[in-house]
């Protein structure tokens, strides 16, 4: 989240917001990136084993990744409002698990919630820490469509560089002595 690392409490839940796939949305995005034809083809979607038109897993990751970026710049919005200075996300080293339960029909509307379930300082990178989320995404009936177990990085506040490291990031940008300190990790 666009909070500081000290400031993310594990277990809080974030909603993301919700999404309703139309058949023209599911057909286009297949298109362009899956064209299957159990999400391209209506005809011959409903003689398949799914009985019909279903949008690609990847359609449902992608409006779900994109309301999470929207509440990550909504976070940061809310706190300069508040004249807080807002944390610093950074990039995701992954995804530890992927799930799709239930297939995403035209007409469903998709409720998508991020959680924090565990964080630790980085162990690689110095100043950040490791954010450990599950985003789900649950359909208007109440079944579980999606879930991912996601890591990524969040900035440190009061993180304070040792002068040992300072020393040494610092003589690694000189030539001669960059390769020894690098011949020598």
């Amino acid at each position: 989240m666009t909070r500081w690392f000290e400031d993310i409490t594990i277990d809080e839940a974030f909603p993301l917001g919700s999404h309703t796939f139309s058949a023209e949305e599911i057909i286009d995005f297949a298109t362009l990136y899956d064209p299957q034809y159990f999400h391209i083809n209506p005809e011959l979607a409903r003689h398949s084993h799914f009985g019909g038109l279903i949008a690609s897993g990847w359609h449902t990751v992608s409006v779900g990744h994109r309301k999470m970026v929207d509440a990550l710049f909504a976070e940061e919005e809310r706190l300069q409002a508040l004249g807080q200075e807002p944390g610093v996300s950074g990039p995701s080293p992954g995804v530890n698990a992927m799930d799709f339960k239930v297939p995403v029909r035209p007409g469903d509307t998709v409720t998508y919630e991020l959680t924090v379930t565990d964080k630790r300082p980085s162990n690689s990178i110095p100043g950040w820490g490791l954010l450990f989320n599950r985003i789900t995404a649950i359909n208007q009936r109440g079944e579980l469509v999606y879930s991912a177990d996601l890591v990524g990085f969040s900035k440190r506040r009061d993180y304070r560089m040792p002068l040992r490291l300072k020393v040494m990031m610092a003589l690694s940008r000189t030539p001669v002595l960059g390769k020894l300190i690098r011949r020598g990790s």
